[in-house]
């Protein structure tokens, strides 16, 4: 494992606003037994990693917090961000640590951070740590969402630390989570760059980011590797502007694809601030997030979102302010005249509506067996997200009733009415078996259904990890409906989901 690239480049820049800002890692408390309480073993192979080595002393100390690898040095890495359309100029990582890089089979970088890890310098008065519930709901959506083909980060080990954290008057089992990502860079990372170092250090800076983010997410647009950090006059502001005008195009296109995925499947992130807006396009930061049980494009779920910004029907829109935010910090590299920065930065974001548009819809036709676009399909669809919503169907198993009413026209989907089925059937192109057989094949039978999370939770938190167990093995094969997992695809008992109510963990 090898310390992070980007920190050659701005580590220095970013010591003048943070002192120190690599963290110790936190001692051992006296008395306690780390344990290791799960081990993702496809993802350790996908990384190279020996599954066998995540069972040893080692592993146990290093993905415990607990010790150092040879070779790596952890960081904690500053961020700013938009919080609830609030400006933070410096939030950062306050309970973990990014361990480093490593190369998966597949030739990429991937970085390995703990989460729940202890203090850093941007813990802010907190103790830095993680509680053991929270930890395993990141495990188990990121497992959910991989298996959905939804980008996002991954849990490659849980370490339960054998202590107690205090958390809102109680005292739950502490741990900590190895996540994987692509990268962690966010929109959060830019503004702090753009926005809170002193002025005469922010665009050197933020070109050495561009370029790294470049080199990173779209090595085919940099092909001779540059860097501003040493002797020499590197790029020049054309290919400076080129670059920054395509990272905020790939930004804007990975996002706008990734909140359809989302509203496909019925998943709420809760808390979209640009500090937890990818650059890879990755869904990060499983805190106050949840699944719809009922089409609602009201729902709301989190503690924090009094006002209702995240709900599940205003991701798209609170993404593009997002990147709204995102293109400001780029405009010193796109034109030296603002107008003409803000110009072009504005011709890229205005593509997001319709980007977003396109992919909703191919994900909808997909979830329908819909063939080849027709001017009637947006109608379609709509139609039948009105009558969801105002029937209260279960959003997740209406997909998989459609499918089996094309094997039988005897089979009732509840909420949807006649008229429209008779609709949806007639435009289907060919064999409506086939037709059922690709539905469920998108379609999932099972995600982590919030009744079902919160069951697992408090039992794993009480010692006994079974559910847990046996819910993340269905959310890994979502697909097949198997009889001993049938109780994992009913809807949630009644009332639970206008009581229920999700918080800030991890």
């Amino acid at each position: 494992m090898r310390p992070p690239e980007l920190l050659a480049d701005y580590a220095g820049a970013l010591r003048e606003i943070v002192i120190p800002w690599q963290p110790s890692l936190p001692d051992p408390r006296a008395g306690n037994s780390p344990r290791m309480l799960a081990v993702n073993a496809d993802l350790a192979r996908e990384l190279g990693l020996d599954p066998q080595w995540l069972s040893s002393p080692q592993a146990l100390a290093v993905l415990g917090a607990r010790a150092v690898l040879p070779g790596s040095t952890p960081v904690a890495q500053a961020y700013a961000g938009h919080q609830f359309g609030g400006f933070s100029p410096l939030l950062g990582d306050g309970r973990a640590v990014l361990l480093g890089e490593v190369r998966d089979d597949h030739g990429r970088l991937r970085d390995l951070a703990l989460k729940g890890s202890g203090r850093t310098p941007f813990s802010r008065g907190g103790d830095g740590r993680a509680a053991l519930g929270p930890v395993l709901r990141e495990y188990l959506f990121g497992e959910a969402m991989h298996a959905l083909g939804i980008p996002t980060t991954r849990a490659l080990a849980v370490v339960a630390t054998g202590d107690r954290v205090f958390r809102d008057g109680g005292m739950p089992p502490g741990a900590v989570l190895t996540r994987v990502a692509n990268s962690h860079l966010r929109v959060g990372t830019f503004e702090v760059v753009a926005r809170s170092l002193a002025p005469e250090l922010r665009e050197p800076v933020l070109r050495r980011l561009v370029a790294y983010a470049v080199r990173r997410h779209l090595p085919e647009l940099a092909p001779a590797p540059h860097t501003t950090a040493g002797p020499g006059p590197g790029p020049g502001p054309e290919t400076v502007a080129a670059e920054a005008l395509a990272l905020l195009d790939a930004v804007v296109g990975a996002q706008a694809d990734l909140v359809a995925r989302w509203v496909a499947v019925g998943f709420v992130h809760g808390v979209v601030n640009t500090d937890n807006t990818t650059i890879s396009g990755e869904t990060i930061d499983y805190g106050p997030c949840a699944w719809l049980e009922t089409y609602d494009p009201d729902a709301v779920f989190s503690s924090i979102d009094t006002g209702g910004r995240y709900r599940f029907g205003n991701q798209a829109p609170i993404m593009l302010w997002n990147l709204g935010r995102f293109a400001e910090t780029l405009l010193p590299l796109i034109a030296p005249d603002p107008n003409d920065a803000v110009a072009q930065a504005s011709k890229v974001l205005e593509t997001f509506p319709e980007r977003h548009r396109a992919h909703l819809a191919d994900q909808f036709a997909r979830k329908l067996a819909l063939t080849g676009s027709r001017p009637e399909d947006a109608a379609l669809v709509s139609d039948l997200l009105e009558a969801l919503n105002a029937g209260g169907a279960d959003y997740t198993a209406t997909w998989r009733l459609l499918a089996a009413h094309l094997r039988s026209d005897r089979t009732e989907v509840p909420g949807v009415p006649p008229g429209w089925l008779n609709r949806w059937v007639e435009r289907l192109d060919g064999d409506r078996t086939a037709a059922a057989t690709a539905m469920d094949a998108v379609n999932p039978a099972y995600v982590p259904r919030n009744h079902l999370v919160e069951e697992a939770l408090a039992a794993a938190v009480a010692g006994d990890l079974a559910p847990f167990e046996r819910l993340l093995g269905a959310v890994r094969e979502p697909y097949v409906e198997r009889s001993q997992w049938r109780d994992l695809a009913a809807s949630a008992p009644a009332g639970f989901t206008e009581r229920h109510v999700t918080y800030c963990g991890t």
